[in-house]
């Protein structure tokens, strides 16, 4: 069913609609990993309808970061709900479960992240909604799995970080764990999801069936150090040592980091020791010309490279180093990235606007589709907002709801 509001969704300059619409999602989950996989599906076109409970809703509406409220509910809530449209369902009642049914059974895609269990206790497990549509694509988010002593476990980014061995990666070696400042496995799980619908939604178009597809945190964040736990279970020598002088990556030689500047920050990535003695110059980095030196010693050649690159100011270390094709990079804080023209080229940002006309700046879609940004302006829904829409939609009426 086309959508009522896809022209909305169209990109900017594109001639045919976005490549999701038409396409209908329920989105039961709750928080990030499931509602910014639901998202990525609504900036690529498809029509997303999330399903809350009718007291309170998304746990996330009421989750304020910076003590932020917008229309109503959390700056939080409508970065990662926009797009959407809301359907006020309690799942613990027949006749508002027998209507979901109904959706269930005109839809496309199914999300949810609730733990183990609950959706089968519900009556909504896959085995049932696949009797109701077997064209659904039902994709579910856990914490760490099914299975296995940590399934009851809350599935919360930081607890996940720091089960999975993420969080000890960062720092130097004489600090404790660095756990990443954002929601890393959230995101990454969603946009796994993602991945997994969209496979899913393509073998249905060849063999006409739905499918399941699982994703848990844990696995999405030992999936995100590929790199490093690849070379730590082939290697058998122990867990690696973190460099105690700039710290960027457990396996790699120096001068791999970021360091201080006499004004900011100065990052680094693989480059020659020899090439820099020369460019910098520093003639105490001459005893290091051998490439076997850069990891063995890499502590020692970090502490040279640190101790002289914090007596000038960044902007003169990069003009000597950029053109003479050195990976490196000025270290910018969100004020100085916002006012940079690489930043503005990127037309990263975008305005939505609640139903209540209230207007707020966030991140747009990452994603071009034929050369053309995705944007929307429709902020996220107030609770049941649209409930009445989708009933209409969908030909049903309240007296479904009344009658079970």
């Amino acid at each position: 069913m086309p959508l009522k509001e896809s022209r909305d969704l169209a990109p900017s300059g594109a001639d045919q609609s976005p490549p999701l619409a038409g396409l209908v999602v329920l989105d039961f989950a709750q928080f990030l990993a499931g509602p910014s996989c639901a998202l990525r599906l609504a900036d690529l076109g498809a029509d997303v309808v999330k399903i809350e409970r009718p007291q309170g809703g998304d746990l996330c509406r009421q989750l304020a970061i910076a003590d932020q409220v917008f229309d109503g509910d959390s700056a939080l809530f409508h970065t990662i709900n926009r797009n959407k449209r809301s359907f006020a369902a309690d799942l613990k009642s027949p006749a508002d479960l027998a209507l979901v049914k109904k959706l269930i059974a005109r839809a496309d895609v199914m999300i949810h992240n609730f733990r183990p269990g609950v959706m089968e206790r519900l009556g909504l497990g896959y085995d049932a909604v696949s009797e109701i549509n077997p064209r659904i694509v039902y994709g579910a988010v856990t914490g760490y799995g099914a299975s296995g002593p940590w399934r009851d476990k809350p599935g919360q980014d930081l607890l996940v970080q720091s089960l999975s061995g993420l969080a000890w990666l960062s720092g130097d070696a004489d600090q404790g764990p660095v756990p990443v400042g954002v929601s890393v496995a959230d995101i990454l799980t969603g946009a796994h999801l993602v991945q997994g619908v969209l496979a899913a939604l393509v073998r249905r178009g060849v063999t006409g069936k739905g499918g399941r597809v699982d994703v848990n945190l844990m696995a999405s964040a030992l999936d995100l150090q590929f790199e490093p736990l690849t070379a730590y279970l082939n290697a058998k020598s122990g867990q690696p040592r973190r460099s105690r002088v700039s710290n960027a990556n457990v396996h790699t030689a120096a001068p791999y980091g970021i360091y201080a500047t006499a004004d900011g920050h100065l990052a680094l990535a693989m480059t020659p020791i020899g090439k820099l003695a020369d460019l910098l110059p520093c003639e105490a980095l001459r005893a290091y010309a051998d490439p076997a030196t850069w990891f063995r010693d890499r502590d020692a050649i970090k502490q040279i490279i640190a101790d002289l690159l914090r007596t000038r100011p960044t902007a003169e270390w990069l003009a000597r180093l950029e053109p003479a094709d050195i990976w490196c990079a000025d270290v910018l804080d969100w004020p100085h990235l916002e006012a940079h023209p690489g930043f503005q080229a990127l037309d990263a940002v975008q305005e939505i606007v609640s139903s209540g006309g209230a207007a707020m700046q966030t991140t747009r879609c990452p994603i071009q589709i034929d050369g053309a940004i995705l944007k929307s302006k429709r902020g996220a829904p107030r609770l049941g907002e649209h409930t009445a829409e989708v009933l209409a939609q969908f030909g049903l009426n309240a007296a479904d709801r009344r009658a079970g």
